[in-house]
């Protein structure tokens, strides 16, 4: 294995002593900015359509090739970390997402603009999972549950005042600024990271898998491109299915290649591990949970009791900060109990807080929204952390790479399966009640009485969903195996 020279900074960062709110500060602004970015550009659709001239089905591709790009690059973190280290992948990655927003700021028509949003999104893909990864890899395990409470919380946070932060700078400048606010903050994590993120290698990979690379790439973006499209234009259309096949059979490829060669691209022996995969397949079902509600509830809100998309997010903006301090607080909880009893406590919010949003009137007050998405976000928080953590912590260093750019891949591709199948359930489920109400009430209220009845029905479905992943709960033990790792960062041997 080819050894490789440190510089001077990077060989005095291995053997000084590594300070954790500094390197937690550095992973938790890399998240955050990659997560704020995927959701600002939502609020300023209909500036970009009158800036460009565009009809919505184009600008909307600012949103769609970001997430595109987000899920379709994720698993490439666990090699590329490897490969370079994940603190390089990281700064390179955080430089890269700086040099795409001076780009997206300077687009002059809407074709430049997507571009630049899917470089920037291929990015951000990239950030999220390397900065996981390093929290198992360069924190002390003692230390790894509050980290990961804190990480979770900027994965929160950013989402929650991204449409608000976002509609404040267009009132105020323009919507250059979305992109322009991140240079500044893109450029001070860099050099946070430079300084306080150790540098190390675990295991260099011995070769490079382009096959395993394109036909990941080829298969998340025809999957991801099937979901998100499929409903617009028609599930049974040629466009879809061509692509849903073309996606299953490039990752049946992926699949086939990554098991039968030395060096993959992604590790799949990680699904070894039963505490992981349980885990994962945990996270899968609660965010599908979580995102059906994120569609339905601002469409009841909005289409129903017609609150503005501002009203909308400040009646939401509670249930979110909320959940993101319950995070926090789970991180001190998770080493006095272990996984298991928050889990099972956080999945049973999720099903009560989820089960009366089933029960929406037409006069439902904001009051009794919140309350129940407030119930069912504290549910949701007291899963994210010790899911996370319960999983990952049993996979060796040599692996968490790769572990954590699966976990990051298939949650993105079931949130948009979630959002896929919730859309297209919403609109067949809206038209039958349409049809069967429309005798008996041609009334003014028509429309807004089915789309409840809509939303009621696939609130229940989606309670049905976190049911579900009860029996996952109970699979995952509290005490830990003993896999040979020591309790301090870097006591696997590091290939420098």
């Amino acid at each position: 294995m080819e050894n490789k020279k440190l510089t001077n900074t990077e060989e005095q960062q291995t053997q000084k002593p590594m300070k954790f709110m500094p390197m937690i500060v550095a992973i938790f602004m890399g998240t955050f900015l990659s997560l704020l970015n995927s959701n600002t550009i939502n609020i300023a659709l209909p500036v970009l359509q009158d800036e460009f001239a565009s009809d919505l089905h184009v600008v909307q591709w600012t949103l769609t090739g970001f997430m595109l790009a987000l899920g379709t690059f994720a698993p490439t973190a666990g090699y590329f970390g490897q490969r370079f280290s994940y603190k390089r992948l990281y700064i390179f990655a955080l430089l890269g997402m700086t040099v795409a927003s001076v780009l997206c700021a300077l687009s002059w028509n809407a074709p430049m603009l997507i571009a630049f949003r899917i470089v920037q999104g291929a990015f951000c893909g990239i950030i999220v999972p390397a900065s996981m990864t390093m929290i198992f890899q360069i924190i002390p395990r003692h230390q790894q549950s509050v980290a990961m409470s804190i990480w979770i919380a900027a994965s929160i946070v950013a989402p929650a005042i991204g449409p608000t932060f976002a509609g404040w700078l267009i009132q105020h400048g323009s919507w250059k600024w979305l992109f322009w606010t991140n240079v500044p903050l893109g450029l001070l994590a860099i050099v946070i990271a430079f300084f306080f993120i150790p540098y190390y290698r675990l295991k260099v990979p011995k070769g490079f898998d382009l096959w395993g690379l394109l036909t990941v790439i080829a298969a998340s973006s025809l999957l991801l491109i099937t979901l998100s499209q499929g409903a617009s234009w028609g599930w049974g259309s040629t466009s879809t299915l061509l692509c849903l096949g073309g996606g299953l059979l490039a990752l049946a490829l992926f699949l086939w290649r990554e098991m039968s060669i030395e060096s993959p691209l992604l590790q799949l022996k990680v699904f070894l591990n039963r505490r992981f995969t349980s885990t994962l397949i945990l996270l899968c079902i609660v965010m599908v949970n979580f995102f059906s509600g994120m569609l339905l509830v601002p469409v009841f809100l909005q289409n129903v009791q017609g609150h503005s998309p501002l009203e909308t997010g400040v009646i939401l903006l509670p249930s979110t900060l909320a959940m993101a301090i319950m995070s926090l607080v789970v991180g001190r909880l998770y080493k006095r109990v272990g996984p298991m009893p928050l889990l099972l406590l956080g999945v049973l919010l999720m099903a009560a807080g989820n089960l009366p949003l089933a029960w929406l009137q037409i006069d439902s007050s904001p009051a009794y929204t919140l309350l129940w998405m407030t119930v069912r976000s504290l549910g949701l928080a007291l899963v994210l952390m010790p899911a996370t953590t319960a999983g990952m912590e049993e996979i060796s260093r040599e692996f968490i790479g790769h572990a954590s750019s699966i976990q990051n891949w298939l949650r993105n591709v079931f949130v948009a399966f979630g959002v896929a199948l919730f859309t297209t359930l919403l609109s067949s489920r809206t038209a039958d009640h349409t049809a069967r109400l429309i005798d008996g009430d041609t009334g003014p209220n028509l429309a807004r009485m089915s789309t409840t009845m809509g939303i009621n029905d696939l609130n229940l479905l989606s309670t049905l969903i976190v049911v579900l992943a009860l029996p996952f709960v109970f699979a995952i033990h509290s005490k830990r195996k003993k896999i040979g790792r020591t309790d301090g960062p870097f006591s696997d041997p590091v290939q420098q």
